[in-house]
């Protein structure tokens, strides 16, 4: 059995994170405001923020700032991320032909 590649378990551990897949998922969309993404996402705006700014590290995603009153901060896919789209695309397929209603009430239990 050969060793996992690290770059490999790296990029799951990343990607594999609670609510980064919806995040990426939302921003293949395009650019998205903070508050929409947190109206959009069952998620609190604190952990958005958290995964926001794991991702931008990561350099997944960009965070553009203008300056306007009020400031307007707006989040989009990088290079690197808009690179994950055919990823995301086929884990959504795969999704559509396996996952049933019946896993995802499992799943909320």
């Amino acid at each position: 059995m050969s060793d996992l590649c690290p770059r490999f378990e790296n990029a799951m551990e990343i990607i594999s994170k609670r609510w980064v897949g919806l995040i990426l998922f939302e921003l293949l969309e395009g650019t998205k405001r903070f508050s929409e993404m947190e109206a959009d996402l069952p998620i609190s705006g604190r952990l958005l923020s958290d995964r926001l700014k794991l991702l931008e590290q990561k350099e997944i995603i960009e965070r553009n700032i203008y300056s306007e009153f009020p400031v307007r901060i707006e989040y989009s896919l990088s290079e690197k991320g808009k690179a994950l789209k055919p990823v995301i695309q086929e884990i959504q397929h795969w999704a559509d032909d396996w996952v049933s209603m019946e896993d995802i009430d499992e799943s909320k239990v």
